[in-house]
């Protein structure tokens, strides 16, 4: 049984830096002249965040009562009734008092109690009289067309509305070399498509909208190159980086969207691009030519490897190139799954050499990787050959690709049960509580990301322990739900010990967002809200990328 998802109560949380934008799924966007807002914390006012900054201010408190969604808003001030909606990807129609201040590339029109806003060089005046009352609706409609299980509790249908309404904004229409329906990890302030968010966002999508999931995956193909490198970031302009990818997941969105619903021809679409960005991942990044792969590094002490996805993790404090764990578990997963799509398209050699590389790699994982005293696996200096001490959140990735023998899963697990290494309030901590001499509350330098909870629960999964996964799962929403229902928004990254909110935790060096808005974490952002749809929508027949073992002695 199912029910609507959008109620009157819903979305009726106000909090600082709640994201406004046009969706794709509504007209077309504009990455250069978009306007993209956020709400302000302790008063009912936005600031305008792109493609120059403004204030609208309706009152000094904040709202009586509110309803707050990615392209639409009512809200109850002292000042009297306020509402807006999103016109275009450069439009805002507000009616109800308000005063607007700031940069003059933002210009307005105020007539008859109504305010228009947009680019000073792109409004239009006549949009001040569009019908509000039929944009709202249209934005409404959207929400109260989907489902969602009639027996989810309260808090959890609450959370679930507000991440399908940031799923939604954050759609883009084709632009410049982007030549499919795109997403992009927040509006602001990563504007672009980034690799491995955007796989991310597919496994999320896949429950709402399939054709756009798939559309999503073959979006961060336009921006490869044609030696199958896929940079970290393609903006409409073109890719941000011609030395820098990010982790190899996009095979794994793949087979969690054909679980969905099946489809032999689009996987012998996808599969050319799938491949040859494995291959270029194999043939360029193992220095050391010891069969396993390092992540690139970076000069900048706050963002060692931006590649990694973890950017500034105590691994990468050395500043050496390191034999990866979660590198190779992904590239290992890659392959295994790539040996199936080869299989089931009808490219028999092609699945052997895949299903090849995923055994030597597992076997190099655990030649190299396995530290018997931690019960971890670490990563290792390809200079010296030297393990280092470092105990992160990115050991339990071999997990997903069925490199640990039982023995060392139960290990792993062991560790997922432990307060003092990574059974913390919040698990799983992506470095161990009992390392404190590298662990702070610093991004990836010991706080909770959905992604990696996500990755280590399938993985549990893959080796028997269902309760174990549930139960990971289970925190992981409990967590993201307080915190929406603390401040209204759905965020970056999580204090594992579950004790500071996450606006004041630091984010590469600092919490400092009147300096930077990249030291602070970021708010309604992509892939925890599309992980947190995947954990609690059900799939029609269950789950089952990871269910073949693949258990190996070390």
């Amino acid at each position: 049984m199912t029910r609507p998802a959008l109620d009157q109560d819903m979305l009726n949380i106000w909090g600082g830096g709640q994201l406004i934008a046009f969706s794709g799924l509504d007209g077309a966007t504009d990455f250069d002249r978009g306007l993209v807002l956020r709400t302000v914390a302790e008063r009912a006012a936005l600031e305008v965040v792109l493609p120059a900054g403004a204030t609208i201010q309706f009152s000094d408190s904040t709202p009586a009562t509110c309803r707050v969604a990615g392209d639409f808003f009512e809200l109850q001030t002292d000042n009297g009734r306020v509402r807006g909606a999103m016109l275009d990807a450069h439009h805002l129609l507000i009616e109800g008092p308000c005063e607007v201040s700031g940069d003059k590339r933002i210009g307005a029109v105020q007539r008859a109690g109504r305010t228009l806003i947009a680019p000073a060089g792109g409004l239009d005046p006549a949009k001040v009289d569009a019908d509000l009352d039929a944009t709202i609706e249209q934005r409404r409609r959207w929400l109260e067309s989907l489902a969602v299980p009639a027996d989810l509790p309260e808090p959890s249908r609450r959370t679930l509305v507000k991440c399908l309404s940031v799923m939604k904004t954050q759609v883009n229409t084709p632009q410049g070399v982007i030549r499919r329906r795109w997403t992009t990890p927040d509006r602001w302030p990563h504007q672009g498509m980034w690799l491995w968010d955007s796989a991310f966002h597919a496994i999320g999508w896949r429950h709402v909208d399939l054709a756009l999931a798939r559309e999503m995956i073959e979006a961060v193909f336009d921006g490869q190159r044609d030696d199958g490198m896929i940079p970290i970031r393609t903006d409409p302009a073109g890719p941000t980086s011609a030395i820098m990818t990010q982790p190899p997941v996009l095979t794994l969105a793949v087979m969690e969207i054909d679980e969905r619903e099946p489809d032999d021809a689009w996987l012998a679409k996808v599969y050319p691009h799938l491949s040859a960005y494995v291959r270029w991942d194999l043939a360029n990044r193992d220095s050391d030519g010891a069969g396993l792969a390092e992540w690139y590094i970076e000069h900048s002490p706050t963002c060692r490897s931006g590649e990694s996805g973890m950017d500034n993790s105590s691994r990468f404090d050395c500043a050496a190139a390191l034999d990866a764990a979660d590198f190779n578990a992904f590239l290992a997963c890659e392959c295994e799954l790539l040996a199936r799509i080869a299989e089931r398209i009808g490219r028999a050699d092609d699945a052997r050499r895949w299903a090849e590389t995923h055994r030597r790699l597992c076997e190099r994982i655990n030649e190299r990787l396995w530290n018997e005293e931690a019960g971890l696996y670490v990563d290792c200096r390809a200079d010296t050959g030297e393990q280092s001490d470092v105990l992160a959140g990115s050991g339990f990735m071999p997990l997903i690709c069925g490199a640990p023998s039982p023995q060392q899963a139960k290990r792993l697990v062991e560790h997922l049960r432990n307060p003092e290494t990574f059974g913390t309030a919040f698990p799983v901590p992506t470095i161990a509580a009992s390392q404190p001499q590298y662990y702070d509350k610093d991004m990836w330098r010991g706080p909770t990301w959905v992604n990696f909870n996500w990755l280590i629960a399938r993985g549990l999964e893959r080796y028997g322990y269902r309760d174990e996964a549930a139960n990971l799962r289970a925190k992981t929403r409990r967590q993201i739900e307080r915190w929406y229902h603390a401040g209204g928004s759905i965020y970056e990254f999580f204090d594992d010990r579950g004790e500071v909110a996450p606006p004041a935790l630091p984010r590469k060096g600092r919490n400092a967002p009147q300096v930077s808005p990249l030291h602070q974490v970021i708010m309604d952002y992509g892939w925890t809200a599309t992980l947190y749809v995947d954990m609690v929508l059900p799939l029609p027949h269950g789950r089952g990328s990871f269910s073949p073992p693949c258990f190996r002695s070390p």
